[in-house]
């Protein structure tokens, strides 16, 4: 692994193969699960769709499944396409399917969507749903904003540098009030989503995100490095722990094309 030099507040770490990076995603979610349980007694934990989920997958396997104590984690979705649990597209069935129902759970702390109502109910309702668990303290809150600070938030990056369901150039970037968003239009099919905000996802204690693949390797460049005012502002770019911290997991392929950037083997 190649870790580039970076500001206190971010952290590259660059690997080799999917399979160390994935042995370094284990590692690093269990040291934070452990940390929050030592802390607070629970781990809270929003997550994305994508090929995160497949890449989290050591998690599930010796020494992870024994050692992580999956009776203190909390899950939420920090963004959700509004489908059917069972649908294809769906985040949930996608995190159920690969690690959810691999490890020890408990059901009643997996906070998915209600798939049965509008966008913007749904979205209306998964913000009761963070409010009740900031209540309870499942969710820490922010001491520097009235939003909630989740222990981690993990992501993944489109190729046109949208995170979560936070696309380019959508009006829901803009979105500086409400914690979890509705748009009815992505650009990405389905067209119907709920996503946490800036405001939400810059409060986490801890944001990762990880990036593998060479055809993402600009947009990681855009994402990443100084690139002048030119440039367009990827939401990726704006992702900006006001507290917390962010690392980056990205493949060789993925980095290849950061300033500065060449890979020790």
């Amino acid at each position: 692994m190649a870790l580039c030099g970076d500001h206190k507040d971010r952290e590259l770490r660059i690997h080799e193969s999917l399979e160390e990076l994935s042995t370094d995603l284990a590692d690093y979610i269990a040291e934070l699960s452990e940390a929050s349980v030592k802390e607070r007694g629970v781990f809270s934990i929003a997550l994305s769709g994508g090929s995160l989920i497949s890449l989290m997958g050591k998690l599930c396997e010796a020494p992870y499944n024994k050692t992580v104590d999956w009776g203190k984690w909390y899950i939420f979705w920090a963004d959700e396409r509004v489908v059917a649990k069972s649908h294809a597209d769906s985040n949930y069935k996608l995190a159920k399917d690969n690690l959810l129902s691999k490890v020890p759970i408990v059901p009643s702390h997996v906070h998915s969507i209600n798939d049965s109502v509008s966008a913007e109910e749904a979205a209306d309702e998964y913000k009761f749903v963070i409010r009740q668990s900031v209540k309870s303290r499942i969710v820490s809150v922010s001491d520097v904003s009235d939003s909630p600070k989740f222990d981690l938030i993990l992501l993944g990056m489109g190729a046109d540098g949208h995170v979560a369901s936070l696309f380019p150039d959508h009006s829901v970037l803009e979105e500086k009030d409400e914690w979890v968003a509705f748009i009815t239009n992505s650009p990405k099919p389905p067209p119907e989503r709920i996503t946490f905000t800036f405001p939400v996802i810059n409060s986490a204690s801890n944001v990762a995100i990880v990036v593998t693949g060479e055809n993402k390797a600009e947009t990681v460049h855009l994402a990443i490095d100084d690139v002048g005012d030119d440039s367009p502002l990827l939401p990726a770019r704006l992702i900006q722990p006001r507290k917390g911290k962010l690392t980056w997991f990205l493949d060789k392929y993925a980095a290849s094309k950061l300033d500065n950037y060449q890979f020790s083997e």
